[in-house]
């Protein structure tokens, strides 16, 4: 099996079982976004406290890379720190728009394939945008 394949199968796993699928009983923060280009729509739940993301969920319709990158992306940012997890979300649009990260992304990588094509990388990136809006807003 080769780079690719893996890649591939990871992604095709996030889409069919995604991680973190569903609501939270009591979000801290709640943001949706859309893709008009292509139509899909995110929502994210966040659950914030102390400084650290304690839980994430996220809901919506979309491609599957959309689907896969947002399972991939609360995997990678549940428990970290507000900070860490938008450093995460920058180095992944570095990233996925053919530059580097320095840092490690997980699962995550599987997606710089997307970089050759400009119209999936508003795909990969929905659910990344969506929690750099959510911390964007001021807190209710």
């Amino acid at each position: 099996m080769n780079l690719d394949e893996i890649y591939r199968e990871t992604i095709l796993d996030h889409n069919q079982s995604p991680r973190n699928y569903g609501h939270l009983d009591h979000p801290t923060k709640v943001v949706g976004l859309l893709n008009p280009t292509c139509g899909d729509q995110i929502q994210l739940e966040l659950l914030l406290q102390d400084g650290k993301i304690q839980d994430i969920r996220f809901s919506g319709q979309g491609c599957s890379i959309s689907m896969a990158s947002a399972s991939m992306m609360t995997e990678a940012i549940k428990g970290k720190t507000i900070e860490e997890a938008l450093a995460l979300t920058s180095n992944f649009k570095n990233f996925v728009t053919g530059g580097t990260s320095h840092i490690p992304l997980g699962d995550l990588e599987a997606l710089h394939g997307v970089s050759q094509f400009p119209s999936r990388v508003k795909c990969a990136t929905l659910a990344h945008n969506a929690f750099e809006k959510a911390m964007a807003e001021p807190s209710e």
